[in-house]
């Protein structure tokens, strides 16, 4: 596995961690820490292959790029492309969607935290206020559970509540038992 550096105009297509913090150690505007270099091979051994972007001040990055490319001129012309990175992806992401479509008809308590709008009586205006929401309810699914606790709260609430997404963080669900 091969590393492809870039930062601004500079760029370099390396076999082995020592050689990138060699390469990022030779541009003068990278402060080159024992953390960032911790941190650079933490995510070569890792399995993780998506691009990697590391701070240098505000707005102004460096990223890393692991690939099976040889030479710069194949990572350049996408000639060392990793079929298998969806694959190996969408079975990271599957457990969610698994889980959250599992059919189990029964009782399920399932805990959201959106983006309520609420008026502020002072100045008459609305802002949005982060808003935890915990309800029990019958449901086929964890995806069910969330419809239901969408479609209430949506009777209830100013529309232009933000509500997150069923796969995110911001809900979570857990079934109780089943139901007669």
């Amino acid at each position: 596995m091969n590393l492809y550096i870039r930062y601004f105009e500079k760029e370099a297509l390396v076999s082995s961690v020592d050689e990138a913090i060699d390469f990022l150690t030779d541009i003068p505007e990278i402060e080159m820490t024992n953390e960032l270099a911790d941190d650079i091979k933490d995510y070569a051994e890792s399995n993780i292959f998506y691009p990697k972007r590391y701070k240098v001040r505000p707005r102004v990055y460096f990223i890393i790029i692991k690939t099976e490319a040889a030479t710069m001129t194949d990572f350049k012309q996408k000639k060392a492309l990793r079929t298998n990175a969806k694959n190996e992806h969408a079975e990271a992401i599957s457990p969610v969607i698994t889980r959250l479509n599992e059919e189990k008809f029964g009782w399920y308590e399932g805990s959201l935290n959106f983006k309520r709008v609420v008026l502020i009586p002072a100045t008459g205006k609305f802002e949005y206020r982060d808003t935890h929401f915990v309800a029990q309810c019958k449901a086929n699914s964890g995806i069910d559970c969330y419809n239901r606790i969408v479609d209430y709260l949506n009777q209830r609430v100013d529309s232009r509540s933000q509500f997150p997404s069923a796969k995110g963080k911001n809900f979570r669900f857990q079934f109780l038992g089943y139901c007669k």
